[in-house]
């Protein structure tokens, strides 16, 4: 074979797989972008899911310690803050405020005796329980799956695509500020 032939044969093959590989690299960025989209609804699941199990915890709670009404307001207005909260970086904040009043709220039942007893008060403690635990799984698979999507979007030679066609980075779900400190343990 001529070297002539030799060039058109490896021009012809490039012009072949480029468009191959832009196809292939689009369509993993769009994977990844959904694969983001799918997590942070997941992780808007389990926190509806707690948002309405707060208030038959506060009902519950009012119950037993009516005269504690500013700790039941303040989780009221955490709560609120937390459904209308949208985004990671809102999302977190109202969050960590949320998580503050409804510590509160579970305080009071060591100063209720008969409340810690309520058949409805531990159902719920528990209910709300794994419902954190699914929440936090869910802000983990979120954050994974926005480190692969981030990873792609910055990698090169994806990154020849992505930013021409409008991927960008997305952002973590993060501890609030504090709640990375370490734990105080009092005896």
């Amino acid at each position: 074979m001529t070297p002539l032939g030799m060039l058109v044969i490896v021009c012809v093959v490039i012009v072949l797989l480029v468009p191959v590989w832009l196809t292939a690299t689009y369509n993993g960025l769009v994977r990844r972008r959904n694969q983001v989209d799918n997590a942070w609804a997941q992780v808007d699941v389990q926190l509806t899911r707690r948002y309405d199990l707060i208030p038959n915890l506060v009902e519950t709670v009012k119950a037993y310690a009516a005269h504690e009404r500013g700790t039941f307001e303040a989780v009221v207005r955490a709560r609120e803050a937390a459904v209308a909260a949208s985004g990671p970086a809102d999302k977190e904040q109202a969050e960590a405020v949320l998580r503050t009043s409804l510590t509160g709220l579970l305080a009071l039942a060591e100063a209720y005796p008969a409340l810690r007893a309520s058949g409805n008060f531990d159902s719920l403690q528990r209910e709300l329980a794994a419902t954190e635990d699914r929440a936090a799984y869910a802000r983990q698979y979120y954050n994974d799956a926005v480190l692969a999507y981030n990873t792609s979007v910055a990698s090169f030679p994806t990154l020849l695509v992505a930013g021409p066609l409008g991927f960008r980075a997305r952002a973590f779900f993060r501890a609030a500020e504090g709640e990375t400190d370490p734990v105080q343990v009092r005896f």
